[in-house]
């Protein structure tokens, strides 16, 4: 039986390493160009039923962690975008736990956010390949903590998010034997 901290961090928390190297760098946009796909792959084969099960005890469903994923790499889109554009600009956070309530957090097809997720993707992939090391220095200012984040972290961010919760639906699938 795995304790709920191993349920809510199947992969461990987000550790950003000392000093993001261009490979590194490299294989994290990778990592972001092929998540779409390897998402789609997981999540397709299963049943309205499954889609609307728990990942675990208090927990969202699986169709709430796709939508969800779908709602905070947009996020994260638009904070790669403001980095780049503006000086240290200070991000507005949003209310996750609120927005996957919504009806297209909690009740739409999956199939919307996997569409929008491979678009997103491809237009942040784009972006971010194109970037110089001095626009990888760039960033943004969390208000929780005030913490400055650079684009090269937000990056490792985003592979980790995606890679957390791709883990939180495998680790079902597999506990199920779906």
């Amino acid at each position: 039986m795995e304790t709920l901290e191993a349920l809510k961090y199947p992969i461990g928390q987000f550790e950003c390493p000392q000093t993001e190297g261009e490979a590194l760098i490299t294989d994290w946009i990778a990592q972001l160009e092929t998540f779409p796909d390897r998402l789609a792959h997981l999540v397709k084969p299963l049943s309205q039923a499954q889609l609307d099960t728990p990942y675990r005890p208090g927990g969202w469903s699986v169709r709430q962690v796709v939508h969800h994923l779908a709602d905070s790499h947009h996020n994260s889109y638009t904070r790669f975008r403001w980095a780049l554009t503006e000086e240290r600009p200070l991000i507005k956070v949003y209310d996750e736990t609120q927005w996957v309530k919504l009806p297209d957090g909690d009740q739409a097809p999956i199939d919307l956010s996997l569409a929008y997720l491979k678009v997103l993707h491809a237009k942040m992939v784009l972006m971010l390949k194109g970037l110089s090391q001095e626009q990888m220095a760039m960033g943004y200012v969390h208000p929780e903590g005030n913490t400055f984040v650079s684009v090269a972290e937000n990056i490792g961010k985003y592979v980790w998010h995606g890679n957390h919760h791709y883990a939180h639906i495998a680790k079902l699938i597999e506990r199920e034997a779906w």
